[in-house]
C-alpha cells in the first residue's frame, strides 16, 4: 500500500468517527434546554457543512495524483483541522 492509499484511508476512518460523534452530539442536544438547543442547532449545522466539506476532499483526494495530490492534501488537511476544533468546541459545550 503506498503513501496516498493509507492517507485515505486513515482520513476515511477519522471522517467515520467524527460524523458518529456528531450524531452523539446531535443526540444530547435532544436532552438540553431550550437555550442550549438553538445554540446546538446553529453549531450541528456548521459542523454538518464542515463534515460535507471533508466529504467532498475526500473525494478529490480519490481523483487526485501527482502535484494535483500534494494540493488537495493540505487543503483536506485544513478541512480536517476545522472539523477537528469545531467537534472539540461542541463537545466541551454540550457534556
Amino acid at each position: 500500500m503506498d503513501s496516498q492509499d493509507a492517507y485515505k484511508q486513515k482520513m476515511a476512518a477519522q471522517l467515520k468517527e467524527w460524523s458518529a460523534q456528531i450524531n452523539l452530539l446531535e443526540a444530547k442536544m435532544q436532552n438540553a434546554s431550550a437555550d442550549m438547543k438553538v445554540q446546538g442547532v446553529e453549531q450541528l449545522r456548521a459542523l454538518r457543512a464542515k463534515q460535507s466539506a471533508a466529504s467532498e476532499q475526500m473525494n478529490a483526494l480519490g481523483k487526485a495524483s501527482g502535484e494535483a495530490w500534494t494540493h488537495v492534501m493540505k487543503t483536506a488537511d485544513k478541512v480536517w483541522e476545522d472539523l477537528k476544533t469545531g467537534l472539540a468546541e461542541a463537545h466541551s459545550k454540550f457534556k
